[in-house]
């Protein structure tokens, strides 16, 4: 989806009718129940989106980073850390998308101390 804002946009609004595969459908649709009801997620809600295509690891990372995005809004909602410019918004996306999360060595090659 990277790059195609409208995409985006159109899974933001209805995942079901969002122009993506079926089994990112699925995908979304567990994440919604596991946003909205995680207590209610049974073991054929998992299944279910293993039937579609997705590993072991790739549901348990989905459910991760969909844990992880509801513990920092609500840290920064509770502690009052308010959303930065678009801009650098902008500016983390293209180096993550170019890098990944893996941060670059340090100048110059070397090795620090520890």
């Amino acid at each position: 989806m990277l790059g195609d804002e409208q995409k985006v946009q159109a899974v933001l609004e209805n995942p079901d009718t969002a122009p993506i595969p079926e089994a990112e459908r699925v995908l979304f649709r567990f994440l919604e129940k596991v946003n909205r009801e995680a207590e209610h997620i049974r073991e054929e809600d998992v299944e279910a989106v293993k039937a579609a295509g997705w590993t072991d690891e790739a549901v348990y990372d989905a459910i991760t980073v969909c844990a992880l995005f509801n513990f920092y809004n609500r840290w920064a909602d509770a502690t009052g850390v308010r959303e930065h410019p678009v801009e650098v918004y902008e500016r983390s996306a293209e180096r993550l998308s170019k890098g990944g999360y893996v941060a670059p060595p340090p100048a110059g090659g070397e090795k620090k101390a520890p």
